[in-house]
């Protein structure tokens, strides 16, 4: 793969490596479903011996991973759709336990469209921009258990642009000869 190009991939491949991915692997965390676009993820958490605490809950570095990727992975595959080069990753992070968690938990993302666009502005005024939510962590009985919020910062990665506007100008200016 030509290491200027945005690393665009399909849903079903995002999810596959997202399940695969071992910190998410081992902890039984699950991608269930990417939306089209990459816009939504929908996790899982499922209780087993390999996350359990000392009271037989899930572990709660355990819920905090499976929200710790998702946003950055997001936003990074909507640009690479979109042929913009960015780096992602997880600025900042915190975690409210509100009660034990007893059984899986499910976790919901999204990014609605009007972010993406706030983004594309940011990226042509100073090339970065964070964008900070809250995602609960809901049980089986449907109570929210922990309330997890990341901070997703992005950037352009202008030296993958610069090379890629280099190259369009040199093909241009041979084909012009």
């Amino acid at each position: 793969m030509n290491g200027t190009r945005s690393r665009a991939m399909s849903e079903r491949r995002g999810r596959m490596l997202l399940n695969l991915y071992p910190p998410l692997f081992f902890q039984r965390i699950r991608c269930l479903e990417i939306g089209p676009g990459f816009l939504s993820c929908k996790m899982r958490v499922s209780k087993s011996l390999l996350n359990r605490n000392l009271n037989g809950t899930i572990f709660g570095g355990t819920i905090f991973a499976a929200a710790d990727p998702v946003y950055s992975f997001l936003y990074w595959q909507i640009f690479a759709r979109r042929g913009m080069p960015v780096q992602a990753w997880l600025a900042a992070a915190g975690v409210r336990y509100l009660q034990p968690a007893a059984s899986d938990l499910t976790l919901d993302f999204a990014i609605p469209e009007a972010h993406i666009q706030e983004a594309i502005a940011a990226f042509e005024g100073d090339g970065r921009y964070r964008r900070t939510y809250t995602t609960p962590a809901i049980d089986v009985e449907g109570e929210v258990c922990a309330l997890i919020e990341t901070e997703a910062y992005l950037r352009l990665h202008t030296k993958k642009i610069e090379t890629q506007l280099s190259r369009t100008k040199q093909s241009n200016e041979r084909s012009g000869e």
